[in-house]
């Protein structure tokens, strides 16, 4: 059976169907009686089930972060008119399924586009840097099969822009192309120096982030030092272990596009973008994570339901901070 897609679900549709469960909480009422509430998810999204009150609660036993289990129940909403929120009403004990059964993995978003086509756009792009030096840098990365396997695993974030199975891969792409279209517009910037330090912007992620049973997850080195510093020690890690022949403005110059990319330091980078490329790169890694809140937004049931004609969304989104506006009719 095809897993239930939660983006084209609408209220009162019926579920049957298994689940990863990413999270579970279990309250009290302001009575003190227990109760519990899952986060499900699979490839298409997640959400949550409605409380399954204390004369039920045998009903999520070994339900916990990471189990794939079998729910029976429905769509339903809850919340006032104009911010109402899907929820899965559980009509049935929920069934743990054997963990041989199924890869959590499985459960959790990934990008549409094979990886495939997606490397052979980091490569076309990769093998288009013109100076051999930057080119070395760049392949000291994506010239290792090892990091290729365990970058194009990695997702773009946990929990926001480009959180897939591939997001990461697909988010640089995006970024290297953005970057060597402006720096091609931009009088005198140099087009090699903005890829190079598009692809290796966001090199930490590989260790700052995993894929856990349960969804995506920092890591503890990842919270202790975030991407940002992770991207540069790596960089300068592998610069000196690989013996190969960079001069101190060059190495100084490249990691500057790492730990400059988020733009200022509220943001998290220890350093404002000091170069022409270095500023191209902070404003296409912008328009990569932002037009892609904006795409997914877009799809979120929860601000524009199935089947609604609205052109306003019903709430803010939390991650734009604002409302969005659905044209009514296709241009000409």
């Amino acid at each position: 059976m095809p897993p239930f897609d939660l983006r084209s679900a609408s209220v009162g549709d019926r579920v049957e169907h298994e689940f990863l469960v990413r999270d579970r909480s279990e309250r009290t009422t302001r009575a003190g009686l227990p109760f519990i509430v899952l986060t499900l998810a699979n490839r298409s999204g997640t959400i949550d089930t409605a409380p399954i009150w204390s004369e039920r609660l045998d009903w999520a036993a070994g339900a916990e972060k990471g189990k794939v289990v079998q729910v029976v129940g429905d769509i339903g909403a809850f919340g006032d008119e104009g911010a109402r929120k899907r929820q899965l009403q559980v009509s049935a004990p929920l069934r743990v399924l054997p963990p041989n059964e199924f890869d959590p993995s499985e459960f959790l978003p990934r990008v549409e586009m094979s990886f495939e086509r997606l490397w052979d756009g980091i490569d076309k792009l990769r093998t288009g840097i013109a100076a051999p030096s930057v080119r070395r840098a760049v392949d000291l990365f994506f010239g290792d099969d090892d990091f290729r396997v365990r970058f194009e695993r990695t997702p773009g974030s946990v929990n926001g822009h480009h959180a897939q199975i591939g997001g990461l891969l697909l988010h640089v792409l995006e970024v290297a192309s953005i970057a060597r279209h402006i720096a091609r517009t931009v009088r005198l910037a140099n087009a090699d120096l903005a890829v190079a330090g598009a692809l290796l912007h966001d090199i930490g992620k590989v260790e700052a982030y995993a894929v856990a049973p349960e969804g995506f997850a920092h890591t503890s080195t990842g919270m202790l030092l975030g991407h940002v510093t992770l991207g540069a020690l790596m960089f300068d890690r592998r610069v000196v272990s690989s013996g190969i022949v960079l001069s101190g403005p060059q190495r100084d110059e490249l990691l500057h596009f790492i730990l400059s990319h988020h733009g200022a330091l509220e943001f998290g980078s220890p350093v404002q973008p000091m170069t022409t490329e270095a500023e191209i790169v902070h404003w296409a890694d912008e328009a990569s994570a932002k037009a892609t809140d904006m795409v997914d937004e877009f799809a979120d049931p929860d601000l524009f339901p199935t089947g609604g004609t609205s052109e306003l969304s019903a709430k803010r989104s939390w991650r734009l901070g604002r409302r969005l506006w659905r044209r009514p009719a296709a241009w000409d």
